[in-house]
């Protein structure tokens, strides 16, 4: 882990932070009847674990929200401060990192620069199935509904979700092919058997 925090490591996961504030610029789309607006942030967020690895990739979706939580308007919307932590968006912002670091452990452990099918089906599982578990907890919880019916309004998300995937893999797999070793490397036995 010390050597994912580099001097280069440490830059790496900081333009990370900057391009998930920049992709907060692209106007969130408010969807009539959902509370959460659809933004590209969660793009973001599946770059810094596909990109970087899970320990960076992580770290820079938790310095972003440190930052929100400090007041800077980085979310979508210009939203900041404290009080979107409670909002309805709650769950899928707590959901962020443990969303990085779930793609970027299964990147590493995948070599998902070489499978462009791997890298999307990872986004997949990170970017939507571990994102959705804690954004529709937290729909729940905060909106008083069912989970039933916070999964149904979250199915919305779904399409533009399954877009964002695509794309962090193919900008992933393109970014690891330029510049080799930007995942850190996985110990030999964590890695996937060979042939699989």
């Amino acid at each position: 882990m010390t050597r994912a925090f580099s001097a280069t490591g440490l830059a790496l996961t900081a333009v990370f932070v900057g391009i998930i504030a920049a992709l907060g610029l692209v106007p969130a789309l408010a969807v009539p009847g959902v509370a959460v607006p659809i933004t590209l942030q969660t793009l973001g967020v599946m770059l810094a674990g596909a990109v970087l690895g899970r320990w960076r990739g992580a770290a820079a979706v938790v310095v972003f929200l440190l930052l929100v939580a400090l007041g800077l308007p980085l979310l979508a919307g210009g939203r900041g401060g404290l009080g979107v932590f409670f909002g309805p968006s709650a769950g899928f912002l707590v959901g962020f990192p443990v969303a990085a670091f779930v793609i970027g452990w299964l990147s590493e452990r995948l070599d998902t620069a070489r499978s462009l099918a791997k890298g999307i089906a990872v986004n997949v599982v990170g970017g939507i199935v571990v994102l959705y578990l804690f954004g529709i907890a937290g729909m729940a919880l905060v909106l008083h509904l069912s989970l039933l019916q916070a999964a149904t309004a979250a199915l919305v998300f779904l399409p533009g979700d399954v877009i964002k995937a695509v794309l962090a893999a193919l900008v992933a797999r393109g970014a690891h092919q330029a510049v080799p070793g930007l995942l850190p490397e996985m110990p030999r036995a964590d890695r996937e058997p060979v042939g699989v």
